[in-house]
């Protein structure tokens, strides 16, 4: 499996990381599996049960590591006429495999069973197009999407609903109603204490 060679640590990472965001493929698949087998056993070995005696490694995963590794790469190799369906996910998972499985004998467990299906991907006819798919993906802040009710710089959405926009004008002008109502009472108010001010009779002196 030399191919793996081939591309440096941070280009795989980023391939896998495409294919996550995406579900897509472009290499040719002998080379892409050669990666995928490199990265994985890579990912076996960073788990402290593959570090452990003989013994605990059959306590803990019921075999020995070597066993289990070969057994998940075999898994992998056996796709001969391309990827698994469940590509995506195996990236996902190896992209991140400790933060999602603190075991490796669960790890293990997820693994088989996105290896065991039997549907194959088809390879992706435009590459460029599935680079700038993933680019988009990754650079795309969390949280940058406005809720459906805001007005950023108090601009009205263009998607909004004229229907909702006339609401909302009526409303204020119920309101501005009401606010005039209210100042023509207060100035009837003022104006009534007003005259009987000036009706009552001064005092003695």
């Amino acid at each position: 499996m030399a191919n793996q060679q081939e591309i440096s640590i941070e280009e795989r990472i980023r391939l896998l990381e495409a294919i996550a965001a995406t579900g897509k493929f472009w290499h040719d698949w002998d080379k892409l599996k050669s990666i995928l087998s490199f990265h994985l056993k890579q990912v076996l070995e960073d788990y402290p049960e593959a570090k452990m005696t003989n013994e605990l490694q059959i306590s803990s995963l019921g075999e020995p590591f070597p066993d289990l590794a070969k057994r998940l790469d075999d898994a992998l190799i056996s796709f001969v006429d391309g990827p698994p369906f469940t590509l995506q996910r195996l990236c996902e998972i190896l992209l991140d495999a400790r933060n999602i499985y603190s075991k490796l004998s669960k790890l293990a467990l997820a693994l088989e069973k996105n290896l065991l299906v039997t549907s194959t991907l088809t390879i992706s006819a435009d590459p460029s197009a599935t680079m700038l798919e993933a680019a988009e993906v990754d650079t795309e802040p969390e949280g940058s999407q406005q809720p459906s009710n805001s007005v950023p710089n108090g601009i009205t959405p263009t998607g909004q609903d004229p229907d909702e926009i006339m609401g909302e004008v009526e409303g204020a002008e119920i309101v501005d109603d009401g606010m005039t109502i209210d100042m023509e009472t207060l100035e009837e108010m003022v104006r009534s204490e007003t005259n009987s001010t000036i009706a009552e009779p001064p005092g003695d002196s």
